[in-house]
């Protein structure tokens, strides 16, 4: 693994994902980095896949990063989870944990593979 940046486990809904990204976290000693645009939703549990006992592995929990960070009704967007990914990537990097990305949306699995430049724009509400 010492040749890679991270891992991305990602796939349709119910396909696994979780269980497949906490057994390679596990084994390796990583954590996990969500890619999933409904789990960052506080209190959202129902309909979103996000069970917590899923990240138990022989009784110790594997870390997982960017689940409930956001109020319910906030409008979160790629920019802000690519933002936080950065951030949460260089914090593991820089305590040589390795990142395993987990998670079905799409465009914010993109937004890291393929690197986007992104720039946060103040909305004008006015031109709205």
């Amino acid at each position: 693994m010492s040749n890679y940046d991270l891992l991305i486990v990602t796939g349709p809904t119910a396909s696994g994902k979780t269980s497949l990204a906490v057994a390679i976290a596990g084994r390796i000693g990583g954590e996990i980095i969500s890619a999933d645009s409904r789990q960052v939703y506080r209190g959202m549990n129902i309909g979103t896949g996000k069970d917590y006992d899923d990240y138990l592995l022989d009784g110790r929990r594997i870390p997982c990063h960017l689940i409930d960070i956001a109020a319910p009704g906030y409008k979160y967007n790629v920019f802000e989870y690519q933002r936080d990914f950065i951030r949460v990537y260089t914090s593991m990097k820089a305590n040589n944990i390795f990142p395993v990305v987990c998670g079905g949306s799409g465009m914010y699995a993109d937004s890291i593979i393929s690197g986007y430049r992104m720039v946060e724009v103040v909305p004008d509400s006015g031109l709205r």
